[in-house]
């Protein structure tokens, strides 16, 4: 099972079981590190990662703090489907494969909104 992007009419397999979603917050400026992978009851949220805190953005009691980052485990059971919204206002959502990161436009159109994120059966 692999990772997709759905904006519109367009799918486009990423390719990865496994990926992570990165952005920078909008106020703060600081960034936040989500791994995803894609399981046989939707996406499963392995791990989120924080760099700092404030606004409205702190990291919960359980996080810990280890290489720059604040780590924890959400409780979030497998979701069928991540919406990811483009404003325009802020940078883009970026999608890490093997240690590279590349901004979602270059895989789906850059005015896309909203571009989804979900299993799919394309092979890794």
């Amino acid at each position: 099972m692999s990772l997709c992007l759905i904006a519109g009419a367009a799918t486009v397999a990423l390719l990865a079981s496994e990926i992570t979603l990165a952005w920078d917050h909008s106020v703060e400026h600081v960034r936040w590190e989500e791994d995803w992978r894609a399981g046989s009851a939707g996406l499963e949220l392995v791990e989120a990662r924080v760099r700092g805190s404030g606004a409205g953005m702190d990291p919960p009691p359980e996080a810990q703090f280890r290489d720059g980052w604040w780590r924890w485990r959400p409780a979030l059971r497998p979701l069928p489907e991540v919406v990811l919204r483009r404003s325009g206002a802020t940078a883009d959502w970026r999608i890490c494969r093997a240690g590279e990161c590349e901004p979602i436009g270059r895989f789906v159109p850059r005015d896309a909104d909203p571009v989804i994120l979900k299993p799919c059966d394309a092979a890794p």
